[in-house]
């Protein structure tokens, strides 16, 4: 292994080699604290636009160490998490960067040095702070020696990240701003109408006020027995009870259940008729005696008759989720569980799940195996040089197997299993066999919400879906009362918190050889035990649970693992409100849904932007693949480490389980935008073709034009040729002027030099000879006119020019059409193709 290098000190004066790091740590030990000079400057007004809505810096502390990656930044406490930004790149590191409410626990340490024997150790100690977050990371980070900066931000920590009222918390004073929520109770009648057949009726908020929900079909009918929650402080407003059972003998079987949760209905089967139900232990006490009419009439009524036509009733299995012997240790402090011999038709099942302790347990030991196995660990090392430097685990096929069986240690995949399995189980008995199911442990909030909610998700392929989901997680537990304060670890509405300071590590960074010969930690708070809380990771495993059938079933899911991550992160956080207190009795009350954000609203804002090619979208989700339950087989529930949510802080590369579905929505991105271009290019190609068409119709419509203008030049030239040979068949001469005008000289000899006004009629002798008057002027000037002339006025040109008129006024024209049809030279309506038969009395052409 090569030696390690001295670290170069960070300063102001060297950033500008775009990296502000301790090169070459190795371990704690070559970090030389005392060279690293204090950065002075304030950055704070500088970066405030990594802040979000309402987020305001309270503590900031310059030249810390983010351990784990060995980089050197800028550590600030906000009013909403802890913000470390690199000194180099002066951007947000996320590893360093974990939400207020996220913290776990988190401890102050100090590494002293290892002298040589007999040599003063004139060293200053190390001052460390360990910060455990509940999403599986676990963070250190260092600070100067004899500087106040950690006490400074140690002191924030405990103010911020504990607060003493849940009024505190970032969720009121970012307030609700655009991610208001509309009313959870009409949600949730929306829900209760759907699962009975009745969705084409819609809730509202009046209808909640007047409580006027009360709906049912042949089986289930909607309660307000509990609209004030009187009946039980935990449950909703609303209940789904069996129809036959009326609201006085739901009043008196609530007394024999732990905390009033009796048994009502969370699912109904559309075609069976078979149900799945919730409720809490039942109060027979120690010698398992105690018994309930209403009780057990309310759970017999869960067994409806069969739709078989033979009258049979189904059969009703009670599935504990306990261990049975801790079913028995319960029945000391009066509760227990059923006996079959007492509930008609019954079959009572353990599923063996362990409870919150072993659970919270487990989860930190997963999260310890993480750290010291991974990639890179909090103590700055990666696991390669951790295990000697030679090969992966020190080359040691023993030390190989050891590593892996610590995860087995933990417990926690063997945890997801047996719930994975107990939801296959009654999500088959009702699927399969038509049978109802009473699920329950001890209070009926944990262990029997992650089944019934993951057996739902088996059966109904709406819970797969975004709307669905939600709907889901808001009736089966939020509505159903998970105390989510008290299991994420927060202050409830009552004011009580949880001691998250004053908490041991569970011993990982001890564990390692180095750190061991390194130097001794000395923890600076007094240590309790992990098990005096309520908090428990309970909600994580469920949605663990869900990405495991996400994997195994990756058509079936509209929504994507990226989401899933996404939904823990910011209920984690308590960014929003939703998620806040124990109980819907104590969110309406306090007005949470009023005074904070909503999650969902801010999830559906998001994917709006990018449509179906955002990353909370599952590119492989066919809804006709899967349109009914699935029931992953026995073999199938092997459960695996969750890449994109457990390996992230601790091995990040191997963390990209996800990278090929970001490959496939890359390729989905560019084929939509493809495919836009395409139908863009559609588009336009339509506009030009129709443009196209209207310029042939144009064309068309001129070519016509043109033929007609053509046939009409034509006609009109043939009009003419007929005019000019009348007007010279009867010894007239025309003489067009530049404006168009024509004159017309009328001449009784071509030859002769004297002319007669053709207005002048001639007279007649007595031997029937015509005779003119010599001496009038026989030149006439005619000016063209067009065809809208009136017909009077035709006439009178026609009686003044045509010579064959006679004395009566009679016209001698051929066929009589000289007014018929019109010309557009002269002013006259004539036939011209009779010109070309024109015949002419012999005596007007006979000279004098």
């Amino acid at each position: 292994m090569a030696a390690l290098r001295p670290p170069r000190s960070v300063s102001s004066r060297d950033s500008s080699d775009g990296s502000e790091r301790l090169d070459g740590a190795g371990s704690w030990d070559a970090l030389e604290w005392t060279k690293i000079e204090p950065v002075t400057r304030s950055v704070s007004h500088v970066n405030s636009e990594f802040l979000l809505e309402a987020e305001r810096v309270i503590e900031e502390g310059h030249g810390v160490v983010l351990v784990n990656r060995d980089e050197a930044g800028t550590l600030f406490i906000t009013n909403f998490r802890l913000l470390f930004l690199s000194d180099g790149t002066r951007n947000i590191v996320p590893l360093g960067t974990i939400p207020l409410a996220t913290i776990e626990k988190f401890n102050k340490m100090v590494v002293k040095n290892q002298s040589a024997p007999r040599q003063i150790d004139r060293s200053p100690s190390r001052r460390l702070l360990q910060i455990i977050g509940k999403d599986m990371r676990i963070i250190v980070f260092g600070f100067r020696p004899r500087t106040k900066q950690r006490r400074v931000i140690f002191d924030a920590l405990l103010r911020c990240a504990k607060p003493a009222r849940i009024w505190d918390l970032y969720a009121f004073t970012c307030g609700p701003s655009k991610f208001s929520k509309p009313n959870s109770k009409v949600r949730l009648l929306n829900e209760y109408f759907r699962l009975l057949g009745k969705g084409s009726h819609c809730a509202s908020v009046s209808m909640v006020e007047e409580g006027s929900f009360s709906l049912s079909n042949d089986l289930w009918r909607i309660s307000n027995t509990n609209s004030n929650y009187t009946l039980c402080s935990s449950y909703p407003f609303a209940l789904i009870v069996p129809k036959s059972i009326s609201d006085e003998e739901v009043i008196q079987a609530s007394t024999f259940r732990a905390r009033c949760r009796i048994p009502v209905v969370s699912w109904c089967h559309p075609g069976t008729g078979a149900v799945l139900a919730r409720s809490a232990q039942p109060l027979v006490g120690l010698m398992m005696n105690m018994r309930s009419n209403a009780d057990e009439k309310l759970v017999a009524s869960l067994c409806t008759q069969l739709v078989d036509g033979k009258g049979s009733r189904r059969k009703l299995y009670i599935a504990d989720a306990r261990p049975r012997k801790n079913a028995l240790a319960n029945g000391a402090m009066g509760g227990g569980s059923e006996s079959s011999s007492n509930y008609f038709h019954s079959e009572i099942v353990f599923f063996g799940i362990d409870n919150i302790h072993a659970m919270r347990e487990s989860f930190a030991r997963l999260r310890d195996y993480l750290d010291t196995h991974g990639a890179a660990s909090s103590d700055g090392m990666s696991s390669f040089l951790r295990h000697g430097g030679s090969t992966w685990g020190g080359g040691n096929l023993s030390s190989m197997s050891a590593s892996v069986s610590t995860l087995g240690d933990s417990g926690w995949l063997i945890h997801v299993q047996s719930v994975l399995a107990g939801s296959a189980w009654i999500a088959a008995r009702i699927a399969l066999e038509s049978a109802s199911v009473l699920v329950h442990c001890s209070d009926g909030w944990d262990r029997t919400s992650q089944l019934v909610s993951l057996a739902n998700l088996m059966l109904d392929p709406y819970y797969r879906t975004f709307a669905g989901f939600q709907a889901l997680v808001e009736k089966d537990w939020l509505a159903f009362g998970h105390p989510f304060s008290d299991r994420i670890g927060m202050p409830s509405v009552s004011g009580t918190s949880f001691d998250l300071t004053r908490q041991s590590s569970t011993g990982n960074l001890s564990s390692s050889p180095v750190r061991q010969s390194s130097g001794s930690f000395t923890p600076q708070t007094s240590n309790t035990s992990h098990a005096q809380n309520n908090y428990s990771p309970i909600f994580l495993q469920w949605v663990d649970c869900v990405s495991q059938l996400l994997r195994m079933y990756p058509f079936a899911f509209e929504f994507s693992s990226t989401f899933l991550v996404d939904f823990l992160n910011c209920v984690l956080s308590c960014r929003f409100g939703n998620f806040l207190c124990n109980s819907e009795k104590e969110r309406e009350k306090f007005g949470i849904y009023e005074a904070c954000g909503c999650l969902w609203a801010y999830f559906a804002d998001l994917r709006s932007l990018e449509g179906s090619s955002h990353a909370h979208y599952n590119l492989f989700y066919d809804p006709l693949k899967h349109n009914g339950p699935i029931f992953p087989p026995a073999a199938a529930l092997a459960p695996t480490l969750w890449p994109q949510f457990h390996l992230r802080w601790a091995c990040p590369s191997e963390s990209q389980a996800g990278e090929l579905e970001a490959e496939s929505r890359s390729m989905a991105i560019k084929f939509s935008e493809l495919q836009k271009a395409k139908e863009a290019a559609e588009m336009k190609a339509k506009e030009y073709s129709a443009a196209m068409e209207t310029l042939k119709a144009e064309l068309r419509n001129e070519k016509r034009l043109s033929s007609s203008a053509m046939n009409l030049a034509q006609r009109a030239g043939k009009e003419s040729a007929a005019i000019k040979r009348a007007i010279l068949s009867l010894g007239c001469r025309v003489k067009y002027t530049s404006n168009g005008d024509c004159t017309v000289d009328v001449e009784s000899n071509p030859t002769g030099s004297q002319e007669k006004s053709i207005q002048s009629p001639p007279r007649k002798e007595s031997d029937g000879t015509m005779e003119r008057d010599d001496n009038s002027d026989l030149s006439v000037s005619v000016t063209v006119v067009s065809d809208d002339v009136s017909s009077s006025s035709l006439g009178q040109v026609c009686e003044t020019l045509c010579p064959l008129r006679t004395r009566d006024g009679s016209c001698q024209w051929p066929s009589a059409g000289c007014a018929q049809l019109g010309s557009q030279f002269v002013g006259l309506k004539a036939n011209f193709d009779a010109f070309d038969h024109l015949s002419i009395y012999d005596s007007y052409f006979e000279s004098n």
